[in-house]
């Protein structure tokens, strides 16, 4: 069940309303059927979710999206805003990528996003911010979901973290193939704070402190786009 936390405080975010997606969940794996039945992602079927992926120690991305989430879900609302959270734990399952985007739609959230950590070549290293492809139900979402990436990517690389060495150009990569992107019809991007399989990388992102840090960064990116002429609500 998704949840909303409305917020009293004065801010630069007050009178906005911002959907956080903490990717996969925690039970996932638990629920094979549920999690792999098809939906239309809009462009194809998919599986409803996936499982995420894992650090070499075991370390689940499920927690790292939730956490993470969670610090992000403060900061925003200590910032004025009221908050969307597509799921209220990391202790049950789904849902599903349809529901996911659904959720933000249903909200018409000023921006919305989807928390992730990449499972990736174990050479490569850093964060990527995927946005969206023009697919009819969200053309009207590409150019301030890309504004509001490139604000993200500037606030994100003052976690130290650098950008993806494996994916997308400058951090940045278009995707056509995520349900939760091709579906919304609010400004919405996905960020892959980092690649798990990494060693280096798996450290900082296990570590609740620096987990903070990406959770500011976020909420700096979101006041930033929210700040410019050029965003569209």
């Amino acid at each position: 069940m998704p949840i909303t936390l409305s917020s009293s405080h004065r801010g630069p975010l007050r009178g906005d309303v911002i959907a956080i997606d903490p990717g996969h969940n925690g039970e996932n794996y638990a629920h094979p059927t549920y999690i792999n039945h098809l939906v239309w992602n809009g462009r194809e079927d998919e599986a409803c979710d996936t499982t995420g992926t894992a650090t070499d120690a075991g370390s689940t991305e499920a927690q790292f999206n939730w956490d993470v989430a969670l610090d992000l879900e403060t900061d925003l609302r200590n910032l004025g805003a009221t908050v969307v959270l597509t799921r209220s734990s990391n202790t049950t399952y789904g849902p599903c990528i349809t529901q996911r985007a659904a959720i933000g739609n249903r909200a018409h959230a000023s921006v919305a996003i989807s928390i992730h950590a990449d499972g990736g070549p174990p050479s490569g290293r850093g964060f990527a911010i995927l946005t969206p492809v023009a697919d009819g139900i969200n053309n009207r979402i590409i150019a301030p979901s890309l504004h509001f990436a490139q604000a993200l990517r500037t606030a994100f690389l003052r976690t130290g973290m650098p950008v993806s060495t494996y994916d997308g150009t400058d951090g940045i990569e278009p995707r056509d193939d995520l349900g939760g992107t091709n579906l919304s019809t609010v400004p919405k991007v996905f960020i892959e704070c980092g690649n798990m399989r990494n060693a280096t990388d798996a450290a900082l992102l296990i570590d609740p402190r620096w987990q903070r840090q990406a959770a500011t960064a976020i909420a700096e990116g979101m006041v930033a786009y929210l700040a410019s002429p050029r965003q569209s609500r």
